[in-house]
């Protein structure tokens, strides 16, 4: 082989390294970080971001390889991120008093304030036909203390009646508390607007009120995030919640691809999921902010519900380091 031979070997060997250099900056440059979400319920619509985010490929815009878990309430949630097993966790305001409690997570953006996302339900051929009809009557709820209980009393207050106005029954998950809406033990149960609004297309039930009025100043859900993850990987927690509230955004601006995404991952008919949209959209936070007034009934709603004894202050429960959220 000539000297003009050799010089060309070894310029197309060059070049081949280059280019193999340049291919595995490449795969390393676009490889996607892997982020573990857990919700706290699986059918709640507020948290439908989430997937909206994956089937619309937002989250990858922001290098992210999102998977969602669906969990059993905030406690378990708490518990994941906790052991680790989740990195980011979909949750209640009132979980936020878990951080309190000596969980290893804050809140890192409000998703929700008022709690739209519970209604009054009532049976198809109830003869109550507003919520002044419940004075003195039954409503179940989901648990002693829980939200739906004392919005149920922030009702009974708000309407004049007392705290006892109303007489709540604690009957857990929501399949025991409809079947005694359909046997006529309860006048009415608190739950989600997506099940209101399946249970009126079967014709069983209709939604008499949404219970964000009794409740205007509140943060009924919120992100959650590990305390190490916030301290050493704050870019990961940056680029999540813009990722996060671009689908809040994109869900805004497109209301069929959104409910296209809800009757896949919530199980919803088209037609429930197109009522819940209109239902809740507007409820969506923008950008993730605290509300300070809404924090200060939270921390009072932690007392009234027996969950702390005291108030704790703001930085137990939430930072603002990465809010107002700009996508």
């Amino acid at each position: 082989m000539n000297a003009r031979a050799n010089v060309a070997v070894i310029n197309l060997s060059r070049v081949l390294l280059a280019v193999a250099l340049a291919a595995t900056m490449t795969v390393k440059a676009f490889a996607a970080d892997e982020v573990k979400v857990g919700k706290a319920q699986g059918f709640i619509w507020d948290f439908v971001p989430a997937d909206v985010g994956i089937a619309y490929g937002i989250f990858a815009k922001y290098g992210l390889d999102v998977k969602i878990t669906a969990l059993a309430g905030d406690g378990t949630v708490q518990q994941a991120l906790t052991a680790d097993s989740i990195d980011f966790g979909l949750g209640s305001g009132p979980g936020m008093a878990f951080a309190a409690k000596g969980s290893p997570a804050l809140a890192v953006a409000a998703i929700e304030g008022a709690p739209r996302d519970l209604c009054i339900v009532v049976a198809a051929d109830s003869p109550i036909k507003s919520v002044a009809d419940l004075k003195g009557k039954i409503v179940t709820v989901s648990t002693p203390n829980s939200l739906s209980d004392w919005l149920a009393k922030r009702l009974s207050i708000t309407e004049g009646w007392g705290l006892d106005g109303i007489r709540r029954l604690p009957l857990g998950a929501a399949a025991g508390r409809i079947a005694a809406l359909r046997t006529k033990q309860t006048a009415a149960d608190i739950t989600g607007p997506e099940a209101g609004f399946v249970l009126e297309e079967k014709q069983e039930a209709k939604i008499l009120a949404p219970m964000d009025r009794y409740a205007p100043d509140f943060i009924t859900h919120v992100v959650f995030a590990r305390k190490d993850l916030i301290a050493k990987n704050p870019d990961l927690v940056r680029r999540f919640l813009k990722g996060y509230f671009a689908s809040i955004a994109y869900m805004k601006a497109h209301k069929e691809k959104t409910d296209a995404v809800a009757v896949s991952a919530l199980r919803e008919t088209p037609t429930s999921a197109s009522k819940t949209y209109d239902y809740l959209i507007s409820a969506l936070s923008n950008d993730g902010t605290f509300d300070p007034k809404a924090v200060q009934v939270l921390k009072q709603s932690f007392v009234d519900m027996g969950i702390l004894k005291t108030e704790p202050p703001d930085s137990e429960l939430y930072t603002t380091q990465f809010v107002p959220v700009t996508p």
